[in-house]
């Protein structure tokens, strides 16, 4: 073995111009900002994803909630745990499939949305100023995943 260390201005040029890594930091101080604004609900910014993912005509399955929110199911059936404790969200097998769980909001889980959404509007409205163009930083970040996600 070499007695070689990885160059110093390679680890400059990662921590300058990696994607993933802006990426990363700013999903973490999104979710911290979010988090916040939530803690009066005892809502986390996960959780509100996931009821608003599931406010729609016809209840989702766990498999089009986990691929929608772009996590597997997993980490969604742990997600999931707190919000049926509230009785904010119900499960229950397909009318169709009994091997498929479908998840629907509750009227608790459409009642929090109700409070909760001012909250993400007030919150995100603060972050909206903070960008110079949030819709080109929209559609970058979209094609990126349609990009990542068409090679997968």
């Amino acid at each position: 073995m070499t007695n070689t260390k990885f160059p110093p201005q390679q680890t400059l040029e990662v921590a300058n111009s990696c994607l993933c890594l802006y990426t990363q930091r700013a999903a973490r101080t999104l979710a911290r900002h979010f988090d916040e604004a939530f803690r009066p609900l005892e809502l986390t910014n996960g959780q509100y994803s996931l009821l608003m993912s599931l406010n729609r005509p016809e209840a989702p399955t766990v498999r089009e909630t986990a691929d929608f929110l772009a996590m597997d199911r997993t980490t969604l059936t742990a997600l999931l745990k707190p919000l049926e404790r509230r009785k904010l969200v119900a499960v229950a097998p397909d009318e169709k499939d009994r091997r498929k769980r479908r998840l629907r909001l509750t009227t608790a889980g459409h009642a929090l949305l109700l409070d909760a959404y001012p909250i993400w509007q007030q919150a995100h409205a603060e972050l909206e100023m903070l960008v110079s163009d949030a819709q080109a930083l929209r559609t970058g970040l979209k094609a990126l995943v349609v990009h990542i996600d068409n090679q997968e």
